[in-house]
């Protein structure tokens, strides 16, 4: 068109100041409306923005904004000297074909970059419609509703008093009600400088390989054991090797018959329920541990993130517990039974430790002030005893449940012990046979069994198989499933 449009804006723009939303975004939305749906056509004129802004009711430098954001995305262009017309990016064949050719980058970089093949995870995606883990909690147990309501009640507490999200009040708030709450659950007797929250285990571990490891630091860790940990340390540059475990757990004695003082820079272990056997460390190499630590020099980093999951009640048997903190950096997790949004990690070690590893915060990510301060309110209100009493309730009967269906489909070709903590069984088979083929069928019934599951070499076919993240109806179709599997394998 050669003179600009004569319909009026009015017509296809409506503004609604009580919006938060910007104005001049509401004007660019319904605009592209107008275009989709043809009441504005490919090269209509559009009028002046001073003539636009009249009509609206707007100031110009409002329309102006919207129309420069309207060419950014496409819908209008500028020819200098004439105006602004109308274009429409999804049915110019011109512009098709440039945005074809640039929709998507390269399968392949044309350019050279750092592979680290360390950092490869077993995890995948689920598919099918029943699916094992490794060891998972149920995030349906607490509805959402109730722990969204913690965090709407901050909100609007920020809103009314205008609280900065940048301010330290909801971080020590959360430090000082965590603290309570450990001391109060676990036996501790801590307070907040000893504590640093951190949003996730890979941030923990991170953190911890950049305070503690050199290259070719040797840090030892349990045989088979959890590959997050092992990748971040390998991937910092340490040694790593594994040490033998048995029905006590860590083989102690094997670390002080093949290394010498001066070795070891730390042993990484989980005392209450070792990843993938859920075996325990016995109180006799608890001692033993932490006398070698004295006597060879190295630190010890207790993973115990299993605590919540345990229906063992003793606040005694962790490495900390028994040695304050002098030789053990503790690792723990907070409401694990929680929506995974809601949970927290946290390390427990010498206050200028945690200084400097609170700097790394600034580069991994700090955690949500207003999430801390909503957890700080779940532990003031003692909503989260009512919330673990009921996640340990049901853990129980599943637990009981999955072991009850593992002996009725498997009879005797199986070993398994039901664990103490943790919420997984390890499940060793009599027979020798391909794990990846009871996959594979496995699969193609529907029931999707992670590769992180399956452990197999000479000595062992056995499963790390997670039930509580199924229901009753879901860990009996799981288990028959599975059964069904393993019967049409070995017959």
């Amino acid at each position: 068109m050669n003179s600009p449009v004569q319909i009026p804006f009015q017509s296809f723009v409506k503004i609604d100041r009580r919006k938060n939303e910007a104005v001049y975004m509401q004007i660019v939305y319904q605009f592209i409306n107008a275009v989709k749906s043809n009441l504005l056509e490919e090269d209509d004129q559009l009028p002046g923005s001073r003539k636009i802004a009249e009509e609206l009711n707007v100031h110009r430098k409002t329309i102006v904004a919207a129309l420069d954001e309207l060419q950014a995305q496409g819908w209008v262009k500028t020819r200098p000297s004439i105006g602004v017309f109308v274009q429409n990016p999804e049915h110019s064949s011109a512009q098709a074909k440039k945005n074809k050719a640039f929709q998507h980058p390269p399968e392949m970089a044309p350019f050279h970059f750092r592979k680290e093949f360390i950092l490869d995870t077993p995890l995948e995606e689920k598919h099918g419609n029943s699916n094992f883990t490794d060891g998972t909690p149920d995030d349906r147990l607490i509805k959402s509703e109730e722990l969204v309501r913690f965090y709407s009640s901050v909100l609007k507490r920020k809103k009314q008093v205008g609280a900065l999200p940048n301010t330290t009040d909801g971080d020590l708030f959360f430090r000082d009600q965590l603290s309570y709450y450990l001391n109060l659950t676990r036996g501790f007797h801590l307070s907040r400088n000893f504590l640093l929250p951190v949003a996730g285990l890979e941030q923990v571990h991170s953190i911890l390989s950049r305070l503690l490891i050199n290259t070719d630091d040797l840090v030892l860790v349990e045989e088979l054991s959890y590959f997050l940990p092992n990748m971040i340390f390998n991937q910092a540059g340490a040694q790593m090797k594994t040490i033998p475990v048995d029905a006590d757990g860590m083989d102690i004695d094997y670390i002080q018959n093949h290394f010498k003082p001066g070795d070891i820079r730390f042993v990484y272990i989980n005392t209450k329920c070792q990843y993938p056997t859920t075996v325990g460390l016995s109180e006799k190499r608890k001692m033993q541990l932490l006398a070698l630590a004295e006597q060879y020099d190295f630190i010890v980093i207790e993973n115990d993130t299993d605590f919540e999951f345990s229906l063992v009640k003793n606040k005694k048997d962790s490495l900390f517990r028994k040695n304050g903190g002098n030789r053990v950096i503790y690792l723990g997790t907070f409401g694990g039974f929680l929506n995974l949004g809601f949970q927290m990690n946290f390390i427990i070690a010498p206050k200028d430790l945690l200084q400097e590893g609170e700097k790394y915060l600034n580069v991994f990510g700090k955690p949500d002030v207003m999430m801390e301060k909503a957890l700080g309110e779940m532990i003031h209100q003692g909503d989260i005893h009512r919330y673990r009493r009921k996640s340990q309730k049901v853990i129980a009967e599943r637990k009981a449940l999955f072991a009850s269906l593992l002996n009725k489909h498997f009879e005797n070709r199986i070993k398994f012990r039901i664990p103490d903590a943790g919420l997984a069984f390890w499940i060793q088979f009599e027979d020798s046979f391909s794990l990846t083929r009871l996959q594979a069928k496995a699969k193609a019934k529907g029931l999707l069994i992670p590769s992180l599951c399956l452990y197999q070499n000479h000595r062992i076919t056995a499963l790390r198989l997670g039930f509580a993240h199924l229901n009753e109806q879901e860990m009996e179709g799981a288990v028959k499933l599975l059964s069904e599997t393993y019967w049409e394998l070995v017959g």
